[in-house]
């Protein structure tokens, strides 16, 4: 089977990482892979940024927890976040990143990581404590956070496919 192929046919959301960080060449590859993926337009209006720090890690975490009233949120404690963002008035932004997501996504599962889509972000990025986290990690005040990828080595297998959806052929 083809490489990319087999990479979507097995690729799985993990939702726990073991402590071993990921190495920044890995997260550069990763970075890479999204900067490549389709924009609208090829307008490629969008920001990623990627955090590998434990304290700032679990301080987002946190504000989105409490943003969210979910006490204990942890985001399954990934040792990295990549952050992609976005121009508010990006008339394909949250397509964009979509995109960019399952390019990283799938580059992740192919060099052995373990990767998860943290999609609050979308309604909760302007809340004040979480733009302020935002701001002071870069991420530009007229950027929107639609989601993010969760990142780090599982710790684990992933849990099985779940069928769904529908497939329709029109000849």
């Amino acid at each position: 089977m083809n490489e990319v192929m087999k990479a979507i046919l097995d690729r799985r959301s993990v939702r726990k990482f073991t402590d071993q960080p990921v190495e920044r060449a890995v997260l550069e590859e990763l970075t890479q892979a999204a900067l490549h993926a389709p924009s609208g337009m090829c307008k490629k209006t969008w920001q990623f940024t990627v955090i590998s720090d434990p304290a700032k890690i679990k301080e987002l975490a946190d504000a989105i927890g409490s943003a969210l009233g979910r006490d204990g949120y942890d985001m399954y404690r990934p040792t990295a976040l990549i952050i992609p963002s976005n121009e508010r008035d990006s008339k394909f932004g949250m397509e964009d990143n979509a995109c960019a997501l399952e390019n990283i996504f799938l580059a992740a599962h192919a060099l052995g990581l373990g990767s998860v889509w943290i999609n609050q972000m979308r309604t909760i990025c302007d809340d004040p404590r979480i733009r302020a986290l935002l701001t002071g990690y870069g991420i530009p005040e007229d950027h929107v956070v639609y989601g993010l990828a969760a990142l780090g080595y599982p710790d684990g297998a992933p849990g099985s496919y779940k069928e769904g959806g529908k497939v329709v052929f029109v000849d």
